[in-house]
Formats: C-alpha cells, structure tokens, sequence
C-alpha cells in the first residue's frame, strides 16, 4: 500500500479500496472519499462536518490542539500587534499584505464604495424601530443585488473583486444605520478622511468620544484600538457555519450580495455569533461577585443545566489565541470606560477565579475571545442587540475572501450533502384515502 493512500476494506464483502490522503501545507492529511459510493457502495456519515474537508482553501489555518490561527500564513499575534483591519481584509482578498500604495488605493476602493444608495435608505423606513438589527442587516443586504444588476456577471473576475469590496465598503454603513433607525436619529454619513473603525463609531455615534471621557484624546485612540483589534480578531475563522454557508449558496451560482445575506442569517444563530451576547446574559443572572462560587459549581455539575458561557471553545482544545491578544485590550477599555457599570467588576473576578480553580486549569477552560469582545463592546456604548452586527462587519472580509476563492478551486461544485435516511420505507396509500 502506498503511503500516499488509505485502504478501506468492506467487512461484508472483504473488497479493499485504496484512496488518496490529500495533504496540505498544514494539519492532518484528508482521506478524498469523492469515489467511495461508486466503489463501495457507501457515504460517509458526518454530522457537523466536523471530520469533513468540503473544500479547498488557502486562507486561513487552524490548530485547535496548539492554540494556533494563521491568516494567509501569518499569526494572528503579529496582525494584531502590526496590522489595521483594512490591511488584514487586503491580505485576506489578495493573499499578501499591502504596500503603502497598494494599501492607500485599497483605502480609496472602499471609500468610494461606502456610500448608501439613497433609495437604500428609504429601505429602513419599512422595519419597526424595534426591529432587531440582524434582521435589518439580512434585509438590506439581499437588496443590494436589486441595485447593482452591472455587477452580477459574476464570472468577470473585475466584477467579482468590486462586489467584494463594496460589501467590505457598505457593511460598516449598513450596521450604523441600523443602529440609527431603532434609536429614530437621521443616518451618519461617511466620512473618507477617518480610517474604517473611527469611520464607522462616528456613523454610529456622531464621533467616537462620545462614549468615553472626552478630557484625553488618547481614549479615543483606545476606543478605535479596540474595535480594530476585535474586527482582525474577527475577520476568518476557516470552514465556520456562516463561511460554509457563503460557500454553499456561492457554489449555486448566486449572487455575492444574496450569498453575504445568508452568511448573516447563519452568523445570527446564538450557537455562533450570538455568544458574546450570551456570555452577558449570564453575567447577569450571576448577579454579584459573592455568587460566583455558587455558579463555578452550578457549572462544574454535569446534571446543571446552567452553562459558562465564554471559556472554552469547539475548536481551540488548549487556549483561545485571540483571547490571550484581546485580554489587555479589554483591560484597558475598562479602566478608560467612563460608565461604571457592576457587570464590568464582576467579568473581571469571574475572570481571576476561573484562571486560578484547578478545575478549569484541568480542563484548559480558559476566557474565548466571546468573553472578552461582548465587555468591550458593552464599554463602548454598543447595545447587546448590535454585538452580533459587529461580528458581521468584522467577518464580511472572510467571507468575500471566501467567495473570491471559489473559482480557482477545480473542485468547487454546487454542494449536495448526502443524508442518513430514517424515515418510513416504501409504503401504500390506504384505500382510504386514495382518490
């Protein structure tokens, strides 16, 4: 047997099948199974998809085990420490990072593009001013393709870069006219002579300081700090369910902007982008500082139903690296926050008990970057009901990296997961009800 292959043998027939071990630059080698049915007779059964490559992709690596994520082969430490966001969405799309006159130009794409069609405004007057921003940003996205019909000829690859920076451009508008409609404040326009993050907190806002102490300009500077860390943070996360389902509806043919509106529906779900939010509804229900012993039992109880929400993560069996870059940051929002606010006190103890129990040391239960990005966003005036809008804004970039990717792999077809039938087999309609 080949080294570069893997034997199957059927137990029932005693027939043995060799196929490829795929191997990519990094992680374990993939078994390609694309043949397996017509050899065998078999599919593969995978819930999840947690055992299951359904693609080809140069974007991003994962090592959960090591507590290891590469954007393009580059950590996401040194993009953090280095990088503004804009230059993490050019090396995303492009594949290296940006020159000063490529960045500069890149800059200029997006801020031409930023701007809401004024007819796209008159969108948001048919949503209830309580209507949840996730659900106005599902909208008004799929829309867009009811503007831009030029753009759709998406096997022009000049076509397909500008829809991708014009949802990278929009989004951030989009998100703060959201936010502008349920509080019933007139729309911000934007402004090209601010970088992307203070750009979109004064489209939210009026102007960043707003939310902070506006005796030191440097707390602005921590303000657009954070958000731009966060927005890195945030920008991939490989074969995610919202990434995979951009993917799904990408490989139908569909348009990018119908394809990013179902990124966001999947993004909503609680189990993926709503954790953050989660982590402050527990904050909550904890209530004080002295109750934390209480709840690290209560979470400790397998037969408990209660959760810790933010420690811990599917993917990363060791640390969460994004947390570990995000914890400082989030310590210095804090201390500049000019709203006291007892949650604050509590996440912060609730963070020191946990990093010193033997328990969660064991198990390497340590704060996700969930834990941290809902407090900071919390700090900054972003209501709960936008945290997930932010999430979207930060991750447009992966996905449209994503769907730029998909043509160049030979492999891509329309997805069609197979399943595991359990229903009634073959039967008849009872005389009855037959006609």
């Amino acid at each position: 047997m080949s080294k570069d292959t893997l034997t199957i043998t059927d137990n029932s027939t005693g027939n043995e099948v060799e196929y490829p071990l795929l191997k990519g630059t990094l992680g374990n080698p993939t078994v390609d199974v694309r043949a397996l049915k017509n050899d065998l007779g078999y599919f593969t059964f995978d819930p999840g998809f947690v055992s299951t490559a359904s693609c080809k992709s140069a974007i991003t690596y994962i090592d959960g085990e090591q507590g290891i994520l590469l954007y393009r082969g580059y950590p996401i430490e040194e993009l953090a420490e280095n990088c503004s966001f804009l230059e993490v969405a050019y090396l995303l799309i492009h594949g290296e990072l940006p020159n000063e006159q490529e960045l500069n130009h890149f800059k200029f794409e997006i801020d031409d593009r930023t701007v809401l069609h004024e007819s796209l405004r008159v969108f948001f007057d048919g949503f209830h001013y309580d209507a949840h921003p996730m659900a106005m940003m599902v909208g008004v996205v799929g829309s867009l393709s009811a503007f831009y019909h030029s753009d759709l000829d998406i096997s022009d690859p000049d076509n397909r870069y500008i829809c991708a920076t014009r949802m990278i451009a929009k989004i951030p508008a989009i998100a703060a006219a959201c936010y502008r409609h349920s509080i019933g404040a007139p729309f911000v326009y934007p402004r090209v002579d601010l970088d992307y993050c203070e750009n979109f907190l004064n489209m939210m806002f009026s102007r960043p300081e707003k939310r902070f102490i506006e005796q030191a300009r440097s707390i602005d500077e921590t303000a657009v700090k954070a958000l731009n860390l966060l927005f890195i943070l945030h920008a991939d996360h490989e074969q995610n369910a919202s990434t995979s389902t951009v993917r799904l509806a990408g490989s139908t043919g569909a348009n990018p902007y119908a394809c990013i509106a179902a990124g966001i529906a999947a993004l909503w779900g609680p189990a993926h982008g709503g954790a953050n939010e989660a982590v402050l509804s527990m904050l909550k229900e904890i209530g004080t500082v002295e109750r934390i012993p209480e709840y690290i039992a209560k979470a400790k109880d397998k037969d408990d139903p209660f959760r810790l929400m933010g420690f811990g993560h599917r993917v990363y069996k060791n640390f969460d690296p994004r947390a570990t870059i995000i914890r400082q940051t989030c310590h210095e929002v804090l201390r500049q926050s000019c709203q006291p606010d007892p949650l604050f006190d509590l996440a912060m103890a609730l963070e020191e008990y946990a990093l010193q129990d033997d328990y969660f040391i064991e198990k390497k239960l340590y704060p996700n970057v969930d834990f941290y990005s809902g407090i900071i966003y919390k700090a900054l005036g972003i209501p709960v009901d936008m945290f997930t809008v932010m999430f979207t804004i930060a991750r447009t970039a992966g996905w449209v990296a994503h769907w730029l990717e998909m043509p160049g792999d030979a492999g891509n077809v329309i997805g069609r997961p197979r399943q595991l039938y359990v229903g009634p087999s073959q039967r008849e309609v009872m005389p009855l009800h037959r006609r």
